[in-house]
């Protein structure tokens, strides 16, 4: 597992202990920044030829101290048009700490401006991907956290320019490998460019190898010799499952979506395509967003992982991340939006707490989940606990409704509730969809994305896929003068938040076949009896006099969930078709079919999230925009194929179902 960066301070400047090195030249590093990457990767020129709402994609090796990050973002503002984008995915594996990347980035104040977004966003990096909207969504930065060698081949990009960074090859020879040249030449565009600090031979011959021309020029100050050069050659195409490929990218369509359903889905999706100039009308069916089960008062901000990093918890990892910096970034925390007071994860049972044990080995970092006893635990939550468990201090609970109307406040959002989207219809001389309720159209555009939970399969196009609603009830009721001393959210077979308005949330449970969403006293009494086992002594701060709890309020929604509890984001397939092109699946899964999958024009979906909307659902919005804008994914392959919907037909296919 990665770890964080280990540093000695000599003379004010940053050395890694691991390699020996330093991060940047002693005398100039910014000066030698802008040399190296910006000039002989000719950025300020090929950022001004950008057209408006175009993009240009940078890849790294080393992120470092984010210094060539913050030049190139600087770089970009002073050339490119207003409504172009810059993507920059960076490589490392040692991050810094939080406090030692501002310690590293106070030498450059020329840079304190763009310092500063990052800083505010940047956190403790746990291994995996990590994605960051700076400049109102104009500068994206994508973190491979982790060894260079094992991410990149996990990267669907296509980089127009690299910065090969990194300490030197005579410090660091495992990163230095043919493997990363190769990997370089698969994900560049054509003629992308690169440039490095290094001439050392090995690199050289390794860059011409890979297909890219190489030249020496004269290096920065006291550095002799550089090298920087261009793909010259076309790499040979790697095989790409055409079942979880992206549909062909049309530019020329107008950036227009129709996003069905305002929940925390349908929201993110909508914020997404709106920061990136799509105009997006978002219909939602009740009289105002989130009210279904966006509405809950307040959701728990934390999951449970497992210490086997399956894709579910690697994925919850990186939304996890995503979902705070997008909160830090865009809604002050108070007592009504959002607190992040922390998650404490009690082990209620030996099986929990053997689970907890492993978690905590595992290699996470501390600033994420730490094992705790119960005398830890309770001054923790400023209550009496009978038992320990895992905290995470970043943590805490959302107002989702605050959430979801904070994305959906942008002007690119025309936002039309109290609509009902019955039909979608396809228009193929228009080239967009229309979508209507019962009294007519209410909506076009080139790109529709159901976000509508378990009614997504309520559409013809969309009826296969296998959506299960599970009906889930929350119990508020009122704090008292010793209940109010919870200051922290308490989880174990459901969850128990402090105080907001006066009022703890509990909940939540679990009716699998439930047919209404009548909120009812036997659903009150499951969450009252939770909580009993949960925290005991919490339990009785609430209770009056005769020993009752009285009920406040409450409220029931049903949760969408698929078989393997993941969500679905991504292109939906005509379910007929996509059998009749790959049939030969049945026979042998193993076989590398080519014929380019059948997509429907325009159509898209994000559903499924489960009990872990808040956690999964921001990050959702990246990845659909990666596809309608045919950007660098936010997530590794695997991922982004755990989370397709394509997945269920291709299993069916598969074990001769379909």
């Amino acid at each position: 597992m990665s770890s964080h960066a280990q540093l000695d301070w000599l003379d004010g400047q940053p050395v890694s202990v691991a390699f020996g090195d330093v991060y940047f030249s002693r005398n100039s590093g910014l000066d030698e920044t802008r040399h190296v990457f910006i000039h002989h990767n000719q950025l300020p020129e090929r950022f001004a030829a950008l057209p408006a709402d175009g993009q240009f994609s940078i890849g790294e090796t080393g992120f470092g101290t984010g210094l060539n990050f913050l030049c190139a973002w600087q770089a970009f503002l002073t050339h490119a048009p207003q409504t172009a984008r810059l993507h920059f995915i960076s490589a490392e594996k040692y991050p810094l700490t939080p406090a030692d990347l501002e310690q590293a980035l106070e030498l450059w104040p020329e840079l304190a401006r763009e310092a500063g977004q990052l800083l505010k966003q940047y956190d403790v990096l746990t291994p995996g991907w990590h994605r960051f909207v700076l400049e109102n969504g104009r500068i994206l930065l994508t973190l491979l956290v982790g060894d260079v060698l094992e991410v990149l081949p996990q990267l669907d990009a296509s980089i127009d320019a690299w910065f090969l960074d990194g300490f030197a090859p005579s410090r660091n020879p495992d990163m230095w490998q043919p493997a990363l040249f190769a990997q370089m030449a698969r994900l560049s565009a054509p003629a992308a460019t690169f440039a490095t600090f290094t001439s050392a031979g090995l690199v050289r011959r390794g860059l011409k190898e890979a297909g890219f021309n190489v030249k020496k020029v004269p290096g920065h100050g006291q550095k002799r010799e550089m090298s920087c050069g261009q793909l010259s050659t076309v790499p040979q195409p790697t095989w790409i499952p055409p079942w979880y490929a992206r549909p062909a990218h049309q530019p020329e369509r107008e950036r227009s979506a129709i996003v069905v359903g305002g929940g925390i889905a349908g929201a993110s999706t909508a914020h997404s395509l709106a920061i990136r100039g799509w105009q997006v009308t978002l219909v939602e069916r009740m009289p105002a967003l989130a009210q279904a089960a966006s509405g809950n008062p307040q959701g728990v901000l934390y999951t449970k992982l497992s210490a086997h990093f399956t894709p579910l918890t690697r994925l919850v990892l990186a939304g996890y991340a995503y979902s705070l910096r997008q909160l830090h970034q865009l809604l002050p925390q108070s007592e009504e939006n959002w607190q992040a007071c922390g998650v404490l994860q009690l082990a209620h049972d030996h099986k929990e707490a053997e689970r907890q044990s492993m978690l905590a080995q595992a290699g996470l970092p501390d600033s994420l989940l730490r094992q705790v006893g119960p005398v830890e635990a309770s001054a923790i939550a400023g209550i009496p606990l009978e038992q320990g468990g895992l905290f995470f201090p970043q943590g805490g609970w959302l107002h989702p409704p605050a959430l979801v109307r904070t994305l959906c406040q942008h002007p690119n959002i025309n936002v039309r509730t109290a609509s009902t989207v019955v039909e979608l219809d396809w228009n193929p001389l228009e080239q967009c969809w229309l979508a209507s309720d019962e009294y007519g159209p209410v909506a076009m555009g080139s790109t529709v994305i159901l976000a509508t939970a378990a009614d997504t399969a309520a559409f013809d196009s969309t009826s296969h896929l296998p959506l299960k609603a599970i009906r889930g009830q929350v119990t508020t009721v009122a704090a008292t003068a010793t209940s109010s001393a919870l200051k922290t959210v308490l989880c174990g077979e459901g969850y128990v938040s402090p105080a907001r308005g006066q009022q703890h949330c509990m909940g939540a449970t679990f009716k699998f076949d439930a047919d209404n969403l009548q909120v009812n006293d036997q659903e009150h009494a499951e969450n009252l009896a939770m909580l009993a086992q949960l925290a005991p002594a919490f339990h009785q701060t609430l209770a009056h006099n005769n020993g009752d709890i009285p009920v406040t309020g409450g409220r029931a929604a049903y949760r969408c969930t698929s078989p393997d509890y993941l969500p679905l984001i991504g292109p939906v397939a005509n379910r007929q078709q996509f059998a009749a092109c790959y049939r030969e699946l049945s026979n042998d899964a193993t076989l590398k079919l080519d014929t380019a999958a059948p997509w429907i024009d325009g159509l898209y979906v994000n559903t499924a999230h489960g009990s872990r909307g808040m956690i999964t659902a921001p990050l959702s919005g990246e990845i659909l925009a990666a596809y309608l804008d045919n950007e660098p994914a936010p997530l590794p392959v695997g991922l982004m194929q755990a989370v397709h919907p394509g997945r269920f037909m291709l299993r069916k296919l598969v074990r001769k179902l379909a």
